[in-house]
């Protein structure tokens, strides 16, 4: 209980952590359903501007998500283009795990980054 007043979480969320860094190595992302990707898209290489392609979202963060859409580097949908309304926080939106459909609007080959959109 000290512990967890000192760090400032509830007691639950304390166990939770302790508990699961009881188990390292466990990567929940595993566990969630994966897309069928499009077999002719392998590497970023193959992404062309304007190709719609269903990823999973592997991740939610503060200004968007990363998707899985096959390519082995997770792309970024940035909250301004996650829906045609003002989002606050991408999580109203998406969740770990969701599988979506994304538009690829950018590929930057040299950093290895590529931008998404939901706005289809």
């Amino acid at each position: 209980k000290e512990i967890a007043e000192q760090i400032g979480v509830g007691e639950p969320t304390l166990e939770d952590i302790l508990n699961d860094l009881e188990k390292p190595g466990r990567d929940p992302r595993d566990e969630m359903p994966k897309p069928i990707f499009k077999s002719d898209v392998l590497n970023i290489e193959d992404l062309r501007e304007g190709m719609v392609l269903k990823g999973t979202v592997r991740n939610v963060v503060d200004f968007g998500a990363f998707v899985d859409i096959g390519v082995k580097r997770d792309g970024l949908v940035h909250v301004s283009e996650m829906a045609d309304r003002y989002i606050k926080n991408p999580m109203e939106v998406v969740a770990v795990g969701d599988i979506v459909s994304v538009k690829v609007i950018e590929v930057d080959m040299q950093r290895g980054r590529v931008k998404l959109s939901m706005k289809i």
